[in-house]
């Protein structure tokens, strides 16, 4: 690729073939016609020059086409580049469950999942220069998105998250544990885990205590956040012909654990039964301390071929209706 400032070729070997339209200019101009062309007497008459420039129009008309033609194959477009910021934010991994006790109907008639995504979706629209990882976790844990400031693909990756894409469970300390080693060496100081869940730790190897207290030592701070009303909700016990079969249970989320994983790292648990502790953690996260955090912002390119491959098409369509005129007269 070859870079003119604003005006870049992506294939410019084929500019290469602009060299040759000298030498075939020169050795068309060279050559003589072995017989007369012209079958109009009052065009004869007028002497050799009508009958040279028109043919030197049509060589230009082609010598254009050709130029166009190639340079279009060269492929140019402008406008790209590339511009490196420095900013100030938080590095923010949150732990996401999508266990299927996520569909219960707690909030009826959105389900735990879908006023969970809400929320975070919201938190993450908020944000301007924090770097934000998802993981998402059931009975085992799996990394979404790395750290970014891409925030579109961080919005994209919540809207896809479902029940069913991991093992059914909940994992909350294989959940930590994962997130943790995310945050771990990301620059600055500020590092910040978000574990929303709705229910009681059942599946993983790993103690949520003990991962918490390792995410304690590289400088980690969990906010927790309980999906879920008190009482009784419909909660999915299986599939039917008709889809999730539903009976009412207990709402069962393991407050104590939640706050003693929180504490244990000098963040806080929250009860997620309204808006109200979205905008809690939003407030509690913005106070930290930020660290500068780099990022590249691409402008995307603008194709040009278009214009050259536009003039071939319109010298190509003038030299052929030149030469049928030429060629219809009598």
């Amino acid at each position: 690729m070859i870079d003119f400032g604003a005006l870049q070729f992506v294939s410019p070997l084929w500019l290469l073939l602009l060299l040759l339209l000298p030498v075939w200019w020169f050795v068309a101009r060279r050559r003589r016609p072995a017989a007369i062309v012209f079958s109009r007497v009052p065009v004869l008459a007028r002497g050799p020059r009508a009958g040279r420039g028109v043919a030197r129009f049509l060589m230009v008309l082609r010598n254009l086409a050709l130029a166009s033609g190639i340079v279009a194959l060269a492929r140019p477009r402008s406008g790209a580049h590339a511009e490196t910021t420095t900013s100030e934010g938080i590095n923010i991994v949150v732990a996401f469950d999508i266990s299927s006790s996520m569909l219960a109907l707690d909030f009826q008639p959105q389900n735990r999942l879908e006023v969970a995504r809400a929320k975070i979706k919201q938190f993450v629209a908020a944000r301007n220069t924090d770097r934000i990882g998802i993981v998402a976790f059931s009975g085992e844990a799996l990394t979404q998105v790395p750290l970014t400031t891409d925030y579109p693909v961080v919005q994209a990756a919540l809207d896809n998250l479902q029940p069913g894409q991991l093992e059914d469970g909940t994992a909350i300390g294989t959940a930590i544990a994962t997130a943790a080693n995310r945050l771990k060496d990301s620059p600055g100081r500020s590092r910040v885990m978000i574990l929303l869940t709705d229910g009681v730790n059942n599946r993983g190897s790993i103690d949520p205590r003990t991962a918490a207290k390792a995410a304690a030592a590289f400088g980690i701070k969990i906010y927790g956040i309980g999906v879920g009303t008190e009482g009784m909700a419909p909660v999915p016990v299986g599939r039917g012909l008709f889809g999730l079969r539903y009976e009412m249970q207990r709402v069962e989320i393991d407050d104590a654990l939640l706050t003693d994983v929180a504490k244990v790292t000098g963040g806080r648990y929250f009860r997620a039964r309204d808006p109200a502790a979205l905008q809690a953690i939003t407030e509690q996260i913005d106070a930290l301390e930020r660290a500068p955090v780099r990022s590249r912002t691409f402008v995307r390119y603008s194709e040009l071929f278009r214009w050259p491959l536009g003039i071939m098409l319109v010298a190509l369509a003038c030299e052929l209706m030149l030469g049928a005129w030429k060629g219809s007269l009598p």
